[in-house]
């Protein structure tokens, strides 16, 4: 600890009855060591009070040791001794220590002592003459009321560490607003008790408003079978054990350890060694920032400049561990308050990551938003342009229809005239003496088939007109539809003089798609057909459609005629829009005929026929396979 201990009471080592000589001493090393080393390394010598156990001070001289190897860029001769002197503290032994040092450095004697601890200081001031009788004195780790007990020499610079547990114990009070218990701790070795009396002095007017407690002159087992029994709303000030009652040495940093690891209440300590071994904070002096102010008071005096005491920094320290431990609230520590073992949040641990993932995502939500945008308009452009489309069926089912009305007529004309000569016939009979009753139901049978196909022929042409607004799904036979479309066709196939034939595949040949659309493709393709073989002179006009099943599961229908066939430069441009051959054409029936194929997944193509005529081909997939 930075300390620190006085473990005993020397009588001989308070320097006492200060000659003349013993000043002009003093005197004069003083004025030897201000100025600065020349021609040689300097030479620096550290003073541990006990063993390299005891923390505090070892990372306090550590950090000696690293700020004058970084100031000096190596050049610098550092030593280190550990006096024991909590184990050894029989004035036989400290005479021994002394005599060997003096031997030991007697050839090397150093430039400036650093002392860390009132023990270490004590032994330097003793020991000086034979030790280090021109060496510039450096003090560190206890405060300036022991170095006026101390009769600290004036020529002896320290570095003064004010631990003060009033202020720890507001931190407490700040974390536990509603406690009601206070409970001090501390052992049985000189330094412990003066711990104590201090704490009484300094806490004498904080510890009115608790039941307060001080837990003392116990053994180690003692001390955490109390701790085991804290109420709840118990502020615990850990002070020092370098002793407990029975005797035994202790690490102080492990006595607290102990206490802590069966405590029912919140425990805190002076020392930032106790972080890490159960307590939650502290007003503290870093042995680090304690090492830092020695070097550079160490620096100083090896380059001939004059030294002075200086204060030690504090620091408020918290153990984040133990504040959630205990429920504690971190918005209640004092402000400034440095949080040890804080586990970063995870923006802090990964905030370019954090930082490049959120890119990324706006980037993708960016880029989201735009394919949504353009999905959005590309649905609205397809609507549209399928509403166009069925526009432009409508208009050309339309014109088909205006150039099979004269066929459509006459075929019409066929079930009326029927109708009208077997009504007359039914009026004669009727009007005869003696009706023939058989012969007149035989007449009413033929007027119903002659009415049935009228409606058949009105239905059909009331399917090719009929306007729609979306597409009609449905499901039907390629057979069944490609025998409609001949009836349509049939009456102005014969006005024409055309041989319609058929080649059917076996079975059903089920295709999904708007029926009437897929009529309307056959028709203009077979009017087409048609309009071609109008110029063939002395050969037999033939229409044939026919339908397969292909090899990869699509069906198939083709339809070809006898004409004179395509030129072959003009195989690939016959499906364009407005391409035509015809006088009176608009060009746009193989054009809708192509769109309205595709549109259902399939694909239309022309080819010409080696005996003379052309073929077109239709291909869809089935519905269903298997």
């Amino acid at each position: 600890m930075s300390v620190l201990c006085n473990r005993a009471k020397r009588s001989r080592w308070p320097i006492r009855g200060v000659g003349l000589c013993l000043f002009l001493l003093v005197a004069f090393s003083s004025a030897a060591a201000s100025q600065a080393i020349v021609g040689r390394v300097p030479r620096v010598l550290v003073l541990y009070p006990y063993d390299e156990r005891i923390a505090a001070t070892t990372a306090a001289g550590e950090a000696v040791r690293a700020r004058l190897l970084e100031a000096t860029g190596g050049k610098i001769d550092l030593f280190s001794e550990f006096l024991d002197l909590s184990r050894f503290p029989e004035d036989r032994h400290i005479d021994r220590m002394a005599q060997f040092l003096s031997t030991k450095y007697a050839d090397h004697r150093p430039d400036v002592v650093i002392a860390l601890g009132e023990q270490s200081a004590k032994f330097i001031m003793t020991y000086r003459a034979s030790l280090a009788k021109d060496a510039r004195i450096i003090a560190a780790g206890f405060n300036r009321s022991t170095a006026r007990k101390m009769n600290l020499p004036s020529d002896v610079i320290g570095a003064f560490t004010e631990f003060n547990i009033l202020r720890t114990a507001e931190l407490a009070q700040r974390l536990q607003p509603d406690a009601r218990h206070l409970f001090i701790i501390g052992g049985s070795s000189d330094f412990d008790r003066w711990w104590l009396e201090t704490a009484r002095t300094d806490l004498a007017a904080f510890s009115k408003n608790y039941d307060t407690t001080y837990l003392e002159n116990l053994t180690i087992e003692e001390f955490v079978a109390e701790s085991a029994t804290f109420p709840a709303d118990s502020i615990v000030l850990a002070l020092t054990i370098f002793k407990d009652s029975s005797g035994r040495n202790f690490i102080p940093r492990e006595a607290v350890r102990l206490i802590a690891a069966t405590a029912t209440a919140p425990i805190y300590g002076p020392y930032p060694t106790y972080i890490d071994y159960g307590i939650v904070g502290g007003n503290v002096v870093t042995f680090e920032s304690l090492g830092t102010t020695v070097a550079d008071l160490a620096l100083d005096a090896l380059n001939g400049k004059p030294i002075a005491h200086v204060q030690a920094p504090h620091f408020d320290v918290a153990d984040a561990r133990q504040l959630e431990r205990w429920g504690l609230d971190e918005k209640n520590l004092p402000p400034g308050t440095v949080q040890m073992f804080r586990q970063p949040s995870f923006l802090a641990q990964h905030w370019l990551a954090a930082l490049l993932a959120l890119a990324v995502v706006a980037l993708q939500s960016i880029v989201i938003a735009i394919l949504l945008l353009e999905r959005r308009r590309r649905h609205a452009a397809e609507v549209q342009s399928r509403h166009r489309l069925l526009e432009v069926i409508h208009l050309n089912q339309s014109a088909t229809a205006g150039a099979l009305s004269a066929s459509i007529a006459h075929e019409l004309n066929q079930p009326l005239g029927a109708i009208r000569s077997n009504a007359e016939a039914a009026s004669i009979v009727l009007r005869s003496a003696s009706p023939d009753m058989k012969l007149i139901e035989q007449i009413l049978v033929d007027i119903q088939e002659d009415d049935q196909r009228a409606h058949d022929i009105i239905s059909r042409m009331r399917g090719l007109l009929k306007k729609r607004g979306e597409i009609d799904w449905q499901e039907f036979d390629l057979n069944e539809l490609t025998t409609t479309a001949i009836k349509i066709l049939q009456a102005e196939a014969m006005r024409r003089g055309v041989v319609v034939s058929t080649s059917r595949a076996p079975g059903a040949l089920p295709v999904r798609a708007d029926k009437v659309h897929v009529q309307q493709v056959i028709l203009n393709i077979a009017t087409n057909a048609m309009d071609a073989m109008l110029e063939v002179a002395g050969r037999e006009r033939k229409l044939t459609l026919k339908t397969r099943m292909t090899k990869d599961s699509e069906v198939e229908l083709s339809i070809s005629d006898s004409g004179r066939g395509i030129p072959d430069d003009q195989l690939a441009t016959i499906f364009e829009p407005f391409y035509t051959t015809k006088p009176a054409g608009t060009g746009l029936g193989l054009s809708i005929a192509r769109t309205i194929v595709e549109t259902y997944g399939g694909k239309v193509w022309a080819s010409n026929l080696s005996e003379g005529g052309a073929v077109f081909r239709v291909v869809l997939p089935l519905a269903r396979t298997g």
